[in-house]
């Protein structure tokens, strides 16, 4: 499980440190640094993919999403007696992102390339570079605790005091991460096994359910333990969880949310077609015909459901389009889910809060935002995760 993720320099998120638990839910008001959160979140696995230069450019590029405020925030600024200006820069401009776990940590350090003079300079000069990368052992960064490091071009395998540090690679692109591209599996299995965890961590951000949605209507069926983080494959997801569960999960989580109601699926040449049988009607009705909240609740009923549950599963306000009294349904539904599963749900939905928040697993975090930065609140010196960041 992760025990801490921790991000710095990153829009709001001057210097963040969240603990979390099994079931997490991280709340506060608009603007406060939810969505930051969720995207430095995502921006961690998509290192796994190799993809986080590529996910920093649609952002704007690292420029844009570099903390924007000063350097250091002094007393006197936030308390009001002078106004807040920018000193000269003493540090190198840079993004980290990190996470803590029970076996293993990781992090990575992104900034600026070296300038170059002519004829060695380049367009590319705010292409983000990978700095310093590591993994190490248990939840905090500790020398004696590394793994495998990244300085620049250069990864190396830790070993032990007397031994000479092995080096695994020293050609690996400036863009690249070492998390995806170098396998040692061999000499660097704890690497192989980041990566992999890192690669199935799951993402649900607002399903599309209007009347153009792939959810609505028929598609090719094939064995599906996933749900698509777009919801097209909801026939297919639903069905293998009727096949695959032996608990009748389903059945009893459509009872709890629409009572009197029963769900199936048809098959026609191969296509498979939702079908949601409600008390009172005298014929199904199909995905075409259900209305946008019913819909998306069958879309997080398939995601929390899987037969195949992630090390981590992300939802992105899965209140939208549900009517209050669905909420309570729905926690039941996602506490269920984090026996299986470590998730973190982002909410301004009060009653799913509370719903959640009833359960003692259940860790709230609520940010707050004074000065442009985004804090935890309670958060201080004495209570905050224990985290140190790999020096460049």
């Amino acid at each position: 499980m992760i025990r801490t993720v921790a991000v710095e320099g990153y829009r709001s998120l001057r210097d963040l440190k969240l603990p979390l638990g099994q079931l997490n839910v991280i709340t506060g008001a608009n603007g406060s640094g939810k969505s930051s959160v969720y995207r430095s979140l995502r921006l961690l696995a998509d290192v796994a993919q190799n993809e986080i230069i590529a996910s920093l450019a649609r952002e704007g590029g690292l420029p844009s999403t570099f903390w924007a405020g000063p350097e250091t925030i002094a007393r006197g600024v936030r308390q009001g007696t002078y106004a807040v200006e920018g000193l000269a820069s003493q540090k190198v401009a840079s993004l980290k992102l990190g996470f803590g776990g029970d076996s293993y940590g990781y992090s990575i350090d992104l900034g600026y390339p070296q300038p170059l003079k002519p004829p060695l300079a380049t367009m590319f000069k705010l292409d983000p570079h990978v700095k310093r990368e590591c993994v190490w052992h248990g939840p905090t960064y500790r020398k004696a605790s590394a793994l495998v490091d990244r300085r620049n071009n250069f990864v190396w395998l830790s070993t032990t005091r007397d031994e000479e540090p092995v080096m695994l690679t020293q050609h690996l692109s400036d863009t690249d991460s070492m998390l995806a591209s170098v396998a040692d599996p061999q000499r660097a299995p704890e690497m192989l096994a980041v990566r992999e965890a890192v690669r199935r961590w799951r993402f649900y951000d607002h399903f599309r359910t209007d009347s153009e949605s792939p959810t609505r209507t028929a598609q090719i069926g094939t064995f599906t333990p996933v749900l698509h983080h777009d919801g097209s494959n909801l026939a297919a997801a639903l069905q293998t969880i009727i096949e695959v569960r032996s608990d009748e999960a389903l059945g009893k989580t459509i009872e709890d949310a629409f009572p009197g109601s029963r769900l199936h699926v048809e098959e026609q040449n191969g296509r498979f077609e939702l079908q949601l049988q409600q008390h009172g009607l005298l014929r199904p009705l199909s995905a075409a015909e259900l209305s946008d909240g019913t819909l998306r609740y069958l879309l997080w009923t398939a995601a929390l459901l899987t037969p195949r549950p992630p090390e981590l599963m992300v939802l992105n306000e899965p209140e939208t389009s549900l009517h209050p009294d669905l909420l309570p349904a729905l926690a039941r539904l996602i506490i269920a889910a984090a026996n299986e599963t470590q998730i973190v749900v982002v909410s301004h939905a009060q009653s799913l809060i509370d719903a959640l928040t009833v359960e003692s697993v259940c860790t709230r975090l609520h940010l707050l935002k004074a000065f442009g930065e985004t804090t935890l609140e309670g958060s201080n010196l004495f209570n905050a995760p224990k985290w140190s960041w790999p020096a460049r």
